[in-house]
């Protein structure tokens, strides 16, 4: 399975943060709701999920299976639980998906890196700066690198330019 981790971030490489004062950029929503229409599905982790819900942009997803990765199930109607990176890419494989999206956050994107899940990484740089944020980090335990291939990059439109890069395992 195709495994494609998607994220917005800032120009100084932090993940963008949001809230009511700083709205995520409409481009890269609009982005996500392309990848996830494509894709079919998106896995999420349980805090963003919620944060999701909580702003209303839990809706336009119908058709969409989304998989929620948590340690605590809920009965949430159209919502799958699992409890492990392999877990969520095995409920899609069984719903005859070829290709998964990881929608975030830190801690998602982070559970699929280190088991080496993710094929493509599809960046969305967002025309602000922030003094604090949260970073993707591929081994908190020492320094270490990736190689990743540049395929391809273009503006969303709004300052916002996406890149999308090809994962050497």
């Amino acid at each position: 399975m195709k495994t494609i981790l998607w994220a917005t971030l800032t120009a100084n490489g932090n993940y963008a943060q949001s809230s009511p004062d700083n709205p995520p950029k409409k481009e890269a929503l609009g982005d996500f709701a392309i990848q996830a229409k494509a894709a079919g599905n998106f896995i999420v982790g349980r805090r963003t999920f919620e944060s999701m819900l909580a702003s209303g942009g839990g809706s336009g997803f119908e058709g969409i299976d989304i998989v929620v990765l948590s340690r605590k199930t809920h009965d949430i109607s159209g919502v799958t639980f699992a409890g492990s990176p392999q877990e969520a890419l095995r409920c899609l494989q069984n719903k005859g998906h070829h290709t998964a999206l990881l929608a975030g956050g830190a801690d998602l994107h982070n559970a699929f890196l280190k088991e080496r899940l993710v094929d493509e990484i599809l960046f969305n740089v967002a025309p602000v700066l922030e003094g604090k944020g949260l970073q993707l980090l591929i081994d908190t335990d020492r320094y270490q690198y990736k190689q990743v291939e540049l395929l391809d990059s273009k503006s969303l439109g709004g300052g916002v330019i996406q890149l999308r890069y090809a994962v050497g395992k």
